[in-house]
């Protein structure tokens, strides 16, 4: 049917389609529409992870200067242990291991009379009311568990990479700014705040910038640990479809759905430089930096 200079076509069948009309139909099944909103699923692990990863970083960095020396030893112990195991070992383990120790606590609490042991050999059983989510959960509910679970891994792993930047970036601050600050009568709360804070993120932002970077091509990790993700879908539509289980079916295009995320991947990059190279500008005004001389000479 026409209307205008538009065809108007349905997809019920896909049998009668072809070319164009085909493609077209192809795309916006059901499962190319959760290929599409897992593209939000990232960005929105970024949105979360990204502050939250900067907080972890902050207390670490801060709890390794500390003069209090227990807090001095964790901070410096959770920098050190995070960051010399591989991402992937703590990716696995950490998730498992939080998720059963959620579920440890619920079942003690929820399931006083449990007489049989949790540990029953290479099995974790608990009682069904212990389980996180429960079992009876909507689907949406599971998700939102396992994205959340996610998240707080990702959020810790790379904070212990941002407290080693920003344990550094403060020890940067030129040390006589500091001692000015106390000559001034400053306490040492007041110094760190007020001194030591705002001037330490230009000496950061390169180290931020890369691990920025790297959490960004960490994102795929999602898969592993059971999110339904870009990577998951782009392996899921693009491997070959055979007519019995599939009303579109075509072969393996596998290399067209993942050339798609290298698309996707560089163009989110090539935006992140731009943006870190406008924040790195903006914070050498006025620094004893390399970028701050340098625009001190060029406005001269």
């Amino acid at each position: 049917m026409r209307r205008g200079h538009l065809t108007i076509f349905a997809c019920t069948d896909p049998e009668t389609l072809s070319g164009l009309n085909w493609l077209i139909c192809y795309l916006t099944t059901g499962k190319h529409l959760l290929f599409y909103a897992a593209f939000g699923t990232v960005l929105l692990l970024l949105a979360i992870t990204a502050p939250a990863a900067m907080a972890f970083g902050f207390g670490g960095a801060m709890a390794a200067r500390s003069r209090i020396a227990p807090l001095r030893w964790f901070g410096k112990g959770y920098i050190a242990v995070v960051r010399g195991v591989p991402d992937i070992a703590f990716f696995l383990f950490f998730v498992i291991a939080l998720d059963q120790g959620i579920e440890y606590v619920r079942h003690k609490i929820k399931c006083p009379d449990w007489d049989q042991p949790v540990r029953q050999g290479s099995d974790f059983l608990v009682c069904q009311a212990a389980k996180m989510p429960l079992g009876n959960s909507p689907q949406w509910v599971h998700e939102s568990y396992g994205f959340a679970l996610a998240v707080l891994t990702f959020a810790i792993v790379f904070g212990a990479f941002a407290a080693n930047v920003l344990f550094g970036a403060m020890a940067a601050v030129p040390r006589g700014q500091v001692e000015t600050a106390e000559a001034y009568g400053m306490t040492s709360r007041q110094t760190f705040w007020r001194i030591t804070v705002p001037q330490m993120w230009i000496y950061a932002l390169p180290g931020l910038g890369n691990l920025w970077m790297v959490l960004i091509k960490a994102t795929p990790l999602l898969f592993l640990l059971g999110v339904e993700d870009i990577v998951y879908w782009a392996r899921e539509l693009g491997a070959a479809k055979t007519p019995r289980f599939t009303d579109y079916p075509h072969p393996d295009w596998r290399m067209w759905y993942f050339l798609a995320l290298l698309v996707f991947y560089l163009a989110f990059t090539r935006v992140s430089e731009i943006v870190l190279a406008r924040l790195t500008r903006r914070l050498s005004y006025g620094q004893a930096t390399a970028g701050g001389e340098a625009m001190r000479r060029a406005q001269a």
